[in-house]
């Protein structure tokens, strides 16, 4: 998906808001969700999304998403930004974070999706990644115990003999 930063689009030092730029990854990552599921989504949450570079009025921004792994109801997909001055043809990654949707069916309640299969190798680093940040997630909305997430056991210094 590619936009270009207009003047709504801007702060008063004429760089894209932040908050705009949340809006045109979610709706990336959305679409990415929704293709892989064939089913209407929610989005669920954002991780850490960093601002790397400022983005001027008149650039384009290219984001690109992708699922990396699925649950039962929900996905993650990762989203980059890429930001183009048309002009002297500079591009540069200004954007990345990972999102979670749950698919959900006309009821709103959340509804199985498909299993999520790597192929490439960076693909395959995603996906493995992908359960630790759904743990830490889970426990940062108090959804989880630090010593239910087995995946993250060595950071939080929890050993099979503490449980």
């Amino acid at each position: 998906m590619t936009e270009m930063v207009l003047p709504n689009d801007t702060n008063t030092l004429g760089n894209l808001m932040g908050g705009r730029m949340m809006h045109f990854m979610d709706i990336a990552a959305a679409m990415s969700a929704m293709k892989f599921c064939n089913r209407v989504v929610v989005t669920a949450s954002a991780d850490n999304l960093s601002f790397k570079k400022q983005i001027k009025l008149g650039m384009a921004v290219t984001l690109t998403a992708k699922v990396s792994r699925s649950f039962n109801s929900s996905m993650e997909v990762h989203v980059i930004a890429v930001a183009e001055d048309l002009i002297l043809q500079q591009v540069e990654k200004s954007n990345e974070a990972y999102f979670t949707f749950v698919a959900v069916d006309q009821s709103g309640r959340p509804i199985d999706v498909p299993e999520c299969v790597p192929e490439t190798e960076e693909e395959h680093r995603h996906f493995a990644g992908a359960l630790r940040r759904r743990q830490l997630r889970l426990i940062l909305a108090g959804r989880m115990k630090p010593e239910e997430a087995t995946e993250l056991r060595s950071i939080f210094d929890i050993k099979d003999t503490d449980l």
